[in-house]
Order: C-alpha cells, then structure tokens, then sequence
C-alpha cells in the first residue's frame, strides 16, 4: 500500500512567515508515496487561510477563535488521521526548522526503528538563543528524559514525526504546549521515542511561546507535574507521602526527647503537629493506591479510545468530518464547511 505522509503546520496570524515555510516543504521523499500539506488555522485574525490555500495546501483546519498551540496541534493530528495519514510530521509556521530534514525524521518511522522520533535542535549553536534561554532547555529535556524513560534530546522541539500508531494514541491535555505531555506519554505507553539532529534557519520572528523566561518555566514547570501525576501516580503520592510522614516522625522523635529530658514542658505544640504530620502522609500514601487504580482504568479507556479511532477511519466515517468539537475544515471551493464530531 502507498505510504501517505501529510505535513502539519500550526498557524496563528501566520501570514507574513506562511509562504517562504511552504515553500521550503519537500516534494518528495525517499520511501514515501503521497505528501500533502495540513494548514491548522487557530484563530487567526489575518489572512493566513487565505495564504494556505493560494499556496495549494491541500487540507485547511481549524477553529473560529483562538485555543492555543496545544489544542491546534491535537486538532492537526486528529485531521491528518482522518485524511488517511500514515506517517505525520510537525513544524513550526515561522520556518525555524530546515524544511529538507523532513526526511531524516521520516526515516526511522520507515525503517520501523521508531513510532515518535523528535529533531534536535544544535542549542549551543543558535545564536538568538540567550544562555539561560539554552541552560533551560537541557535541564528541562534532563527532567523530562528521567520522567519519560526515553533518551530525547530537545524535549521543546516541535518539529518531529508520529506513525499512525503513535498518532492514534496520543492525548493532551495541556493547553499550553504538547512537546513536553507527548513525550512523557509516549514513554509511559511504551512507544518507541527516537532523536534525530537537525538543522534551523534564522529566526524570523521571536518566540510566542516562551514570551518570558519566568512564565516558561512556570507553565513547563506545572505540565511536567501534571504528567507525572497522571502517568505515575503511585510514585508520585508515595514520595510526597513518605517525605511527609517521614517529617512527622522527626518532629515526634523531637518531642520524644524532650519529653524525657525536660519533663515535657511546652512542647504540646511539637507533639500536635507530629500527629498532623502523619496523618497526612499516611493519607497520602493510602490515595496511592487509589490513584494507581484510577491509572489502570486510564490505561484500558486510552486503549479503548485509540481502538475506535482505527475504528472510525477503516470504516470511512470520519471522511475529515471526525475533528474535536468547535473545530472547522474550511473548504477552498465553496463556503466553510462545519464538522460535528461523533461523540462516541
């Protein structure tokens, strides 16, 4: 069967960077069959729809008013599956990524080395790349690597490609990024995660994600707890647990010792938080088990989940017509086409 590649490419108010990043786009590549272009349009206030189409991007999604790059990205994926996709890559609207290593992060899907494989990016390199700007980008792909299991090298690079299989796994549940969620995800599901070096143009235009340091690692910060929670639970509530327990344990033995040296006088208030202490982290501990059972039931809906995707697309019904809910695929001849999405 022809392998079908399409090419994502998130857009908000994308006009002026549009054209010189589709026309960097590969025509063809080693090993596949059929690329078309997927436009996903999050908002936009300028006339970036109407660059796409007079560009030929052959699909254009998106919604009527802005979600953010998280919520675009899902809605790209889910698009692109629809559209018959056997292999999607993603890339950045403003041409940071060289168009041609397309198919250097092709390549190890084709050879079926990999489900996920993300471009790393030359970070001690990149000139417009302040140095903690860099110094946050290795600690926070360190963080993410330890969390996820996997051996990524550029945890915040959007530019990467997802086999079907991977693609119709994916859940995110962020709204502010997916680089970080997907990766630890994809390590939690077992799929198999690769890096691949790559090269990056001049900037165009400054970051619209990392408009400060301060709030980057804020909002990465809470992403990289979020997951933890929700992919290792048990871990997670038996360290807070334990560290809070261990803690009231200490304060007693305190009061232990000066109860037996100095007749007890005063240390009543050691003695109350003692017991505040290990209650909590014996509670904790105790909602350990209950959230590593909430994680199994995750697990087997997640499964179900991508089960009836494959589903939805052998049997032809989403056609294009299975995008989240909000979403619109506008339609190069003709009026803007609303989907319902099926709310199985």
């Amino acid at each position: 069967m022809p392998i079908k590649l399409i090419i994502q490419i998130p857009c908000f108010n994308e006009e002026g960077t549009l054209p010189l990043t589709l026309a960097a786009l590969p025509k063809q590549i080693p090993g596949v069959d059929i690329i078309e272009y997927l436009v996903v349009d999050d908002g936009s206030t300028d006339r970036t729809v109407e660059v796409a189409h007079a560009h030929g991007v052959h699909h254009v999604v998106g919604f009527p008013t802005n979600k953010g790059l998280a919520r675009a990205f899902m809605l790209g994926i889910h698009a692109s599956l629809a559209h018959g996709a056997d292999i999607i890559v993603n890339t950045d609207a403003d041409n940071q990524y060289v168009a041609d290593d397309i198919a250097q992060l092709v390549e190890p899907i084709l050879s079926k080395r990999a489900e996920m494989v993300i471009g790393a990016r030359p970070i001690a390199t990149i000139e417009h790349f302040s140095f903690f700007k860099k110094i946050l980008q290795h600690i926070g792909s360190f963080v993410v690597k330890l969390l996820s299991g996997t051996e990524v090298q550029d945890a915040p690079s959007g530019f990467r490609a997802f086999s079907r299989h991977a693609a119709l796994s994916l859940n995110v549940f962020s709204r502010y990024t997916y680089t970080l969620e997907t990766i630890i995800q994809a390590g939690q599901k077992n799929l198999s995660v690769v890096s691949v070096p790559i090269r990056v143009n001049p900037e165009t235009r400054p970051s619209r994600l990392v408009r400060s340091i301060p709030s980057y690692v804020r909002k990465s910060f809470t992403t990289i707890v979020r997951m933890f929670v929700v992919y290792r639970p048990f871990r997670f509530f038996v360290v807070v647990g334990t560290i809070i327990f261990s803690a009231g344990v200490l304060v007693g033995l305190r009061f232990l010792y000066r109860y037996l040296t100095s007749s007890g006088q005063g240390m009543i208030q050691s003695l109350i938080l003692a017991a505040v202490l290990l209650m909590i982290g014996f509670q904790t501990v105790s909602l350990a088990f209950i959230a590593d059972l909430l994680a199994v039931n995750r697990k087997l809906l997640e499964e179900l989940q991508a089960a009836e995707r494959e589903r939805q697309l052998e049997r032809g019904r989403a056609g294009g017509r299975n995008l989240p809910a909000g979403a619109i695929a506008h339609v190069s001849r003709g009026p803007v086409e609303h989907f319902v999405p099926d709310e199985k």
